[in-house]
């Protein structure tokens, strides 16, 4: 077998083990969802008469409606100012020729090392000094400061890679930095700053440690961080608790798949041109 058939078969099976491992688990949790109520599920046995209802019944039980409205207002509040300060960022860090932006670019770099876990305490009484506790604002500023260092190192890296041309073009024609910015950096930027947003939301969705620490009210948390307060009433009742696992991790799937085409396009656009 030449090297490159062997190339592609091992390719496949990676691939196709890779899938297995993330389905299975998924699809252990949905058979679990679909028994009756109070029953232990054992590993993945799908049942005979599906209980579609459970997720009807977690759904109530867990005030997801309310949960899905604040997770809602804290992604909006996140994903959109995060974006916009970090293209800003990232286009002045490539493109412009700053004093000091080596420098702010390491303290960028060192910012991605430092976990949630070790700042999560000074994090508290912080946000507790600013008068902003158990509101949404709790979540969403910190959120957007722990986002920068990696976004605007993700929106920096795009804008190296383009041609120094494409700005000495746009000089040539007249165009400011900030018309050179919005006319012809940002149509260029779309699938990266397509893919970020697919991230920042994924991680915002997801994030539990903020929400549980600086959100006392379980119904204005993230959808995440609810998990552990329908666990501590449900934990007993497995078939709730993986219908309500399910609801939440739901939207995550969607979104993903809906936007996918445009982050495998910014992982291209970067393999290309790396």
């Amino acid at each position: 077998m030449k090297t490159g058939a062997l190339e592609t078969v091992i390719g496949r099976v990676a691939l196709l083990v890779v899938l297995i491992v993330t389905f299975v688990p998924f699809l252990t949790m949905l058979s679990a969802a679909l028994q009756p109520q109070g029953t232990v599920p054992t590993g993945l046995q799908w049942p005979a008469d599906p209980h579609w209802e459970n997720f009807a019944v977690a759904f109530e039980a867990a005030h997801l409606d309310r949960l899905l409205v604040s997770s809602v207002l804290i992604v909006l509040g996140v994903v959109p100012v995060s974006i916009l300060f970090a293209t800003m960022a990232g286009f002045a860090l490539a493109r412009l020729r700053l004093r000091g932006a080596g420098i702010v670019v390491v303290v960028l770099l060192l910012g991605l090392t430092i976990p949630f876990e070790t700042i999560i305490t000074p994090l508290y009484f912080q946000v507790r000094a600013m008068g902003i506790l158990n509101t949404e604002l709790a979540i969403i500023l910190p959120l957007i400061g722990l986002f920068m260092p990696f976004s605007v190192i993700w929106m920096r890296a795009h804008f190296l890679s383009v041609p120094n041309e494409v700005s000495e073009a746009a000089r040539v024609d007249g165009a400011g930095v900030w018309q050179e910015f919005r006319r012809i950096q940002l149509p260029l930027a779309v699938p990266p700053v397509a893919a970020l947003a697919i991230l920042l939301f994924l991680w915002t969705w997801n994030q539990y440690l903020l929400a549980i620490v600086l959100q006392n009210d379980p119904l204005r948390r993230t959808m995440a961080g609810a998990l552990g307060a329908f666990q501590g009433r449900y934990g007993n009742d497995m078939v709730l608790l993986s219908a309500g696992t399910i609801l939440i991790i739901l939207p995550t799937i969607i979104v993903f798949l809906f936007f996918q085409r445009h982050f495998i396009a910014a992982l291209l656009q970067g393999a290309v041109k790396g």
